[in-house]
């Protein structure tokens, strides 16, 4: 496989983002199978050396199947319900699988006024300080339960975009359930192709991404692109891929071709 960003291997703090589709069946219960490959993979990293904060999605899809809620969820308040739920059943199994690699986790869950607020944010980033310094694996979520439309995200690729800004990460890998940027909707389009690697988000590169995700997550293209260029203001690269086989981390750890490479110098 192709080498396409050798200094990729010398990064050391990577903030990984997965999505609903990727941690869930269509059911919309969790796929435990995925989960602890990529919980085993991500162990893996830390035992590398490597610095890992996981932005999880999961938990809204993951209440909702745990108390019998038809999704797509349209009401906000059923939407908090579900993330209540989801929230403790997803943390409980992500400390039962890194617990038997022998990896350290805590949580931490925001909404944007943390972000916005000098104190609250200062006070966030240091907690992300010792808890690495602690090797712990961080794993974040918004805080749905509790959150209203102004002090929301938009999304984990956005929060996802916040937190390596919060943690001065070397990357963002954002996983999915597609390949990466293509030119078109490669659901729509036999032609589309795979973009990977993109130097700068201009305006067409821009008008690639389509609309929402799927029916159990809430991004799509445009949030991720969204997210890219929040980070371009620190230079901080990004890389789109698909996380149906976690080990797809390793690769890109690596340097080699997997996905969109978004450079962001």
């Amino acid at each position: 496989m192709e080498i396409y960003a050798e200094n990729i291997k010398e990064y050391k703090r990577i903030v990984i983002k997965i999505g609903s589709a990727i941690l869930t069946h269509q059911t919309g219960k969790l796929n435990l199978k995925r989960i602890e490959n990529l919980v085993r993979t991500i162990s893996d990293l830390s035992n590398m050396g490597k610095e890992i904060i996981l932005v999880s999605s999961g938990a809204v899809s993951a209440g909702a199947a745990k108390l019998g809620m038809k999704i797509p969820l349209v009401k906000i308040e059923d939407k908090k319900a579900a993330a209540a739920a989801g929230q403790a059943e997803l943390m409980a199994i992500y400390d039962r699988f890194f617990s038997s690699f022998g990896i350290k986790i805590a949580q931490m869950l925001l909404t944007r006024d943390v972000i916005d607020n000098e104190i609250r944010r200062r006070n966030a980033e240091e907690t992300f300080s010792v808890l690495i310094k602690l090797n712990c694996a961080v794993i974040v979520n918004e805080n749905d339960p509790v959150s209203s439309d102004e002090l929301k995200f938009s999304g984990n690729d956005i929060l996802a975009a916040y937190v390596c800004k919060l943690c001065g990460a070397d990357l963002l890998v954002n996983l999915s359930d597609v390949d990466g940027l293509y030119d078109k909707n490669p659901a729509k389009y036999k032609t589309a192709k795979l973009i990977r690697k993109v130097e700068k988000l201009t305006p067409e590169v821009l008008a690639y991404a389509g609309g929402a995700g799927s029916a159990r997550g809430t991004g799509g293209m445009v949030t991720k692109l969204q997210a890219a260029r929040m980070i371009s203001e620190d230079r901080t690269p990004m890389i789109i891929a698909n996380g149906k086989d976690p080990d797809i981390l390793y690769d890109i750890l690596d340097g080699k071709i997997a996905g969109t490479y978004i450079v962001n110098s």
